[in-house]
């Protein structure tokens, strides 16, 4: 079963952003982005109390900028999508869900080698790569962790 609904615009736009933030990763790195995406969708806490689809989570604001950098810069995200990745958009969809970004909100590609301890004062869960991965701190956002 789904974790989130998503219509045809939305397995494209988040096709296109898991390209756009971590093609160099591989397909993993992809997924475990994808994973990222889905888990805002279904979060109703924190920063994503009113994100509630894979279209709001990709265009949100904070801060007065878009959430993904590949959406502020514009780089691949504005390619078409490809069959590979609405493919592993559609498994992230579907359920698929792996460590380190298994309940995931964040991620970020350090400047520095190595990965900090905390990001914005959660938890570190692993890094693959390039790209360092957070989730919530006990407690604070039970529903990361349903479904």
């Amino acid at each position: 079963m789904a974790r989130v609904r998503a219509r045809s615009h939305e397995v494209d736009e988040m096709a296109r952003m898991m390209r756009a933030e971590a093609e160099g990763e591989g397909k993993q790195g992809m997924l475990y982005v994808g994973n990222v995406i889905i888990n805002r969708a279904v979060a109703q806490c924190l920063d994503f109390k009113n994100v509630n689809t894979v279209h709001d989570v990709i265009f949100q604001v904070q801060g007065g900028n878009f959430s993904f950098e590949a959406v502020q810069k514009g780089n691949v995200f504005y390619q078409r999508s490809r069959t590979a990745e609405r493919r592993l958009a559609q498994q992230n969809i579907n359920g698929w869900r792996d460590h380190p970004a298994k309940f995931a909100l964040w991620y970020f590609n350090p400047a520095a080698p190595g990965c900090p301890p905390t990001w914005y004062d959660q938890p570190h869960t692993g890094a693959f790569k390039e790209h360092c991965f957070y989730e919530p701190k006990p407690g604070t956002c039970d529903s990361v962790y349903r479904g």
